[in-house]
This record gives structure tokens, C-alpha cells and sequence, in this order.
């Protein structure tokens, strides 16, 4: 392949192309395999009891004679906000009642933990009378206890207690246990258990990935979740805010038993994009939150502490406003598994709404609308009619292909299936920007959804990792073409990006490719020729000038032939033998042959490079 770089003729690179969503959906942030650092499985009780057993899902019971009440008399975790909004068997607690003394209690295992690492537990906890709760960090069996801890309860009110338990041995299957021998009861409203060093209740590890990443946006908290969030439960302490269900079926929240334990608020998430260096880019809940509660919520980010919210959140330890820039106003209205105006005009009017509250409290934000994009009738029937208001458009698309491993010719199939797939995002984007031309109106391509579909079920893999390379490429090229500024990969953590399991947090091959791209960002982009199907990007930045390759072939070399406008080229490359899931990319120096004011380089089948050169003066 030849290629013509011009260092001459640049455009702009939205910073924004580099973005991801951050959602509350399967596991992403939730606790148990996602962002959040929080161990515990149904930490807060949420939905009916075993069969017979009067025990939360997640628990076991203790106790040959105890009685076990599933949303029992009293109930800790509550909402707030979204009156309108109903969802069933959110707000429980878990009963123990000790019918005849001796040994009871609940138990949870399935933990890992391990040696020398402080783990912090906290209950919630009501009783009867005086009762000595022990916290204890055991076996499988409850044979040895690893750590242990004592709370002294008092009757009465709500009250926390906490511990650090360090457990004296690695354990793959711990469980964590609280018990009793008083004859009295104790009602559980939260327990909480994270390792020590976490960044606010988030996983260090996770976020460490998150930053080798480098996104310059993160959409949060939907996504299809924002037709559940309640945003004001945030300024609740995490052990109070009330478990979020899933609005349709548990696809929303599969790994967690359709629920949200609510974990990170929207001060913790702010404090997330700053560690990360990402814009936060917050979606309403258009249908369940009021204009007034989607006001306040501007107001709590982005307003002085003299105004009512703004002093809320300096009550919480932040004085200085967000300054929140971008608001989404809900997500993919108008589909089916969403609630809400199924239509244009109704979605639109609902909207202008909200509009017109949010820019009361602050007039400077930037507005995005949502609908089945790419339709004629919702860009002339609502994006059109709040252009004045809303200049950005969302647009989503999940590629697809059938997956078989089974044998060489059909692992090879697959991989040429799953790298082609990006013509069909680029097909969308172009049809959604002639129906948008339509409506005469100024507008922008919000891209702000793309992955591979059921990217959250399975594994990811090397194939999926060269899609994700040729997806960055399609998008950096079509931006300033198309008018479409912001780009969002759904989502990095638990689909597609970023693995976590007992072991840690690590980038996928997906990650690695984001990894490696992130060199573009903040660059111009260059004029380039001979480039096939996304097969190279070039950008300058700060007198470098950076080109990325891609040889998407399943079982060939390709060779790269370019210009060299500038001295001292240096190469990386990222291989893999293997395209089947659980493939990665390994990094390596690439050999850049110089040649006649030129230079080349050969890479293997399905390998990306980055190739870095000083510009000439």
C-alpha cells in the first residue's frame, strides 16, 4: 500500500471523537465485576427472598431455628425524587431473628480476597436488645476464620458500624459472615465490603485502565439506565440510596439480578473524569424526572453555592462548580424498551420542557437530543424543531456477525466478518447526515453509542480488537466530514475494553487499541492518499507527525510504503497469533526501513503500528 501523507493540508480533530459511555448497565459500574470496588452481591436486599428460605438473593441464612424475613418492618435505603416513577421490591432489608439462641446470622462467599490486604466492612444495622455482632472473614465452610471483628448494637434507631478485616491467607472462595447468639432480632439495612485504597468506592485498578485509555468524554449515567436513574438519591450516603431496577427485564442490569445498588454519586463521578481527564457528559431521566428536578440537577453541578443545590453540593465537600457542559436529554426515546413518547412530537414537546428549565439554570450548556436516528421523520419532526436549542443529534449502532471458532476456515470467516463491519457504521453515519441535511438546519452527529453487539456477554478478542482499530480510523476521518464531533464507544469497563475478574483490572485488545490511538488526540488531521478501507490515519501534534496502521488480513503481510516529511522514525507494533477470544495484542519495536525520502514498514496479519516522526522545521 502507498501512501501520500500532506503535513500541508490539515483539519481539526475533535478532541471528542475519543470518547466512551460509563453506564450503570451490566456490571459496568456496579459492584461484584465492574467499576465499582463494592464485593458484596445485593449489598442492599433489593427483590423477593429465596423459596422457603426468607433470605435476599445473593444470601444464605445461618441457623437451624432462625427466622429469616425478606422486606421486613423497617427499611433503611430510600429515594428521592422521581415521585412519579414505581419499581417493585427495590427498598427491603433482611430480618434475623433468633427464635431459640445459639449460632445465626447471613453469609455471603464467592469472595476473593487475599493475604495482607485490609478489606472494609460496614453494616447498618437495627436489633431488639443488646446483641454482640461479629463481622468474620471465613472459608467456604466457615471452618477458619481469616479475620474477624465485633459491633455492640444497642437498640434503637439505624446505626453503622465499621471495620478493617485483613485476612492472614489468599482465598478464592471466602465468604463474609455476620453473627449472633443473642435471642433477639437484627434487621441488615445495608452491609457494605471494598478493599482498602479504592478511589471514591471505585476500583484503583479500573481506573488506572480507564486512564491509559485517555477518553476526553465520558457519558454517564445512560445509556438505557437513565430511564431508571434517580439522580437525587446521589446525595444520599451510598449505604441509603435505594437499589435502581431495570425498567424492562433484567437485560438492562443481567449480572446483578436486574438491580443497581447505586454506588457512585455525581460527585464521585466528576471526580472520576477529572482523574481521567474526561468532560462529564450527563444524561436526564426526561420521562420520570421533572423539569424542575432535571433544573436542579444543573444547578447542583454547574451554579454558585448561593443558589439552593449549588449549596448542596458544597455541603458535600465542593465548593467550586462543576461546570457540566453537556446534558443528553434521554436516551434512544422513542424505541420500544424505553419509557416514554414514542413519537417525535411528543418526545419533542416533553423535551422543550426540560429544555427551557436547565438552560434557566444555566444558559451556556450544550443540549443533545435522542430518537431512532438515522429517520426523516425525527430529524424534521424534533431535531429540526429544537434546533435553535439543540444543536447535537444522537446516533448509535451495534455491529453484528455470527461467531463460530470451531475449526481454522471458520475462524477465519468470523475474523474477515467482524473486521468488515465497520462499513456498516459508516453507511448510518452518512444516511443520518443527508437526513439531517434535509431539515436545512445547522445540527451535529453525536455518535455517542458504537461496539460490537453482546460485547458484554462474551469475551473479547484480537478480531474485535483490529474492528475497534478500523472504528477509530473511520471516525477521526469522517468528523470534520460529516459534522460529527462526539464519539462514544459503549462502553470500556465489562464490554469490550477493560476485563475484570478475581485477578484485576487489564485492558482487552479492544483497550490496547484505544491505548495505542489515543496518540491522535488533540492533533490536526492530515491529508492522506492510497489509504484503503481505514487502513491508515495520520495526524500532527506539537511537530510530530503520527501514523497508525492497520493490516486487517487474516493470513497475509502487508507492506506500508510513505513519505517521510520529517527525520527519525520510530515504530511499535502491536501482533498477535491468535484472533479467537481471549486473544490480546503484544508490543513490540517495528523496524522502519528508510528508502528515497521515503520509508516502509511490513506487518503481520491482524496488527496494528503506531509509527511516530520529528517534523522538519
Amino acid at each position: 500500500m502507498n501512501l501520500v501523507i500532506d503535513t500541508e493540508r490539515t483539519v481539526r480533530l475533535s478532541p471528542y471523537v475519543f470518547g466512551h459511555n460509563l453506564e450503570h448497565t451490566r456490571s459496568a459500574v456496579g459492584g461484584a465485576g465492574g467499576l465499582s470496588a463494592q464485593m458484596l452481591r445485593n449489598r442492599k436486599f433489593a427483590g423477593k427472598p429465596g423459596k422457603n428460605s426468607g433470605v435476599a438473593m445473593e444470601w444464605k441464612g445461618i441457623g437451624d431455628r432462625a427466622f429469616f424475613q425478606n422486606g421486613g418492618r423497617a427499611c433503611y435505603t430510600r429515594h428521592v425524587g422521581c415521585e412519579r416513577m414505581w419499581r417493585g421490591n427495590e427498598l427491603q432489608s433482611q430480618s434475623v431473628q433468633n427464635v431459640r439462641g445459639g449460632f445465626c446470622g447471613i453469609r455471603q462467599d464467592g469472595l476473593s480476597v487475599r493475604a495482607g490486604v485490609g478489606y472494609e466492612v460496614r453494616a447498618v444495622v437495627q436489633c431488639s436488645v443488646p446483641v454482640l455482632l461479629a463481622a468474620e472473614l471465613t472459608d467456604r465452610r466457615g471452618e477458619r476464620i481469616y479475620a474477624r471483628a465485633e459491633f455492640s448494637l444497642v437498640p434503637g434507631d439505624w446505626q453503622t458500624h465499621e471495620a478493617v478485616l485483613t485476612p492472614d491467607t489468599d482465598d478464592g472462595e471466602a465468604a463474609l459472615r455476620f453473627v449472633f447468639t443473642e435471642r433477639a432480632e437484627v434487621i441488615f439495612g445495608a452491609v457494605s465490603m471494598m478493599a482498602e485504597g479504592h478511589f471514591h468506592g471505585m476500583r484503583a485498578d479500573a481506573v488506572r485502565c480507564l486512564s491509559e485509555i485517555g477518553p476526553t468524554i465520558l457519558r454517564w449515567p445512560g445509556g438505557n439506565f437513565a430511564g431508571e436513574y434517580r439522580w437525587k438519591d446521589g446525595l444520599l450516603p451510598s449505604d441509603m440510596r435505594g437499589p435502581l431496577q431495570a425498567a424492562t427485564e433484567i437485560e438492562t442490569q443481567p449480572h446483578s439480578n436486574g438491580y443497581d445498588y447505586h454506588e457512585i454519586s455525581t460527585d464521585d463521578f466528576v471526580a472520576l473524569c477529572r482523574e481521567v481527564g474526561a468532560e462529564p457528559f450527563l444524561t436526564i431521566n426526561l420521562t420520570w424526572n421533572t423539569p424542575e428536578e432535571s433544573a436542579e440537577w444543573v444547578e447542583y453541578c454547574n451554579c454558585s453555592a448561593d443558589t439552593e443545590y449549588g449549596r448542596r453540593r458544597a455541603e458535600n465537600g465542593h465548593p467550586e462548580p462543576y461546570h457540566v457542559r453537556f446534558w443528553s436529554l434521554g436516551n434512544e426515546m422513542g424505541y420500544g424498551h424505553m419509557e416514554g413518547p414514542a413519537g417525535p412530537e411528543g418526545y419533542a414537546e416533553l423535551a422543550e420542557k426540560h429544555i427551557a428549565a436547565m438552560r434557566a439554570a444555566d444558559p451556556d450548556i450544550e443540549l443533545f437530543s435522542s430518537g431512532p436516528y438515522p429517520n426523516d421523520d425525527w430529524a424534521r419532526l424534533s431535531a429540526a424543531r429544537m434546533a435553535g436549542e439543540v444543536k447535537h443529534v444522537s446516533l448509535h449502532h451495534y455491529a453484528g456477525a455470527a461467531m463460530d471458532y470451531t475449526t481454522p476456515d471458520a475462524v477465519a470467516k468470523t475474523y474477515r466478518s467482524i473486521v468488515s463491519e465497520t462499513a456498516g457504521a459508516e453507511r448510518l453515519a452518512r444516511k443520518m447526515r443527508a437526513s439531517l441535511c434535509e431539515t436545512g438546519e445547522d445540527l451535529h452527529i453525536s455518535f455517542d453509542e458504537w461496539n460490537f453487539w453482546y460485547a458484554w456477554y462474551r469475551p473479547s478478542c484480537v478480531g474485535e480488537g483490529i474492528f475497534t482499530a478500523k472504528m477509530l480510523h473511520m471516525l477521526m476521518r469522517l468528523s470534520p466530514e460529516l459534522d460529527m464531533p462526539t464519539c462514544c464507544y459503549f462502553q470500556p469497563v465489562g464490554e469490550g475494553a477493560v476485563l475484570i475478574d478475581e485477578d484485576g483490572a487489564r485492558l482487552t485488545a479492544n483497550g490496547q487499541m484505544f491505548a495505542m490511538m489515543r496518540a491522535h488526540c488533540g492533533g490536526e488531521l492530515c491529508g492522506l492518499t492510497g489509504a484503503e478501507e481505514d487502513a491508515a490515519l495520520a495526524t500532527v501534534k506539537d511537530g510530530v507527525l503520527t501514523l497508525t496502521l492497520i493490516n486487517d488480513r487474516h493470513d497475509e503481510d502487508r507492506e506500508f510504503r510513505f513519505n517521510l516529511p520529517g527525520t527519525d522514525p520510530a515504530g511499535e507494533l502491536y501482533e498477535s497469533e491468535e484472533v479467537t477470544p481471549y486473544s490480546y495484542f503484544t508490543r513490540r519495536p517495528l523496524a522502519v526501513k528508510e528508502e528515497n525520502r521515503g520509508a516502509s514498514v511490513l506487518l503481520p496479519p491482524h496488527s496494528a503500528a503506531r509509527i511516530t516522526v520529528t517534523l522538519s522545521r
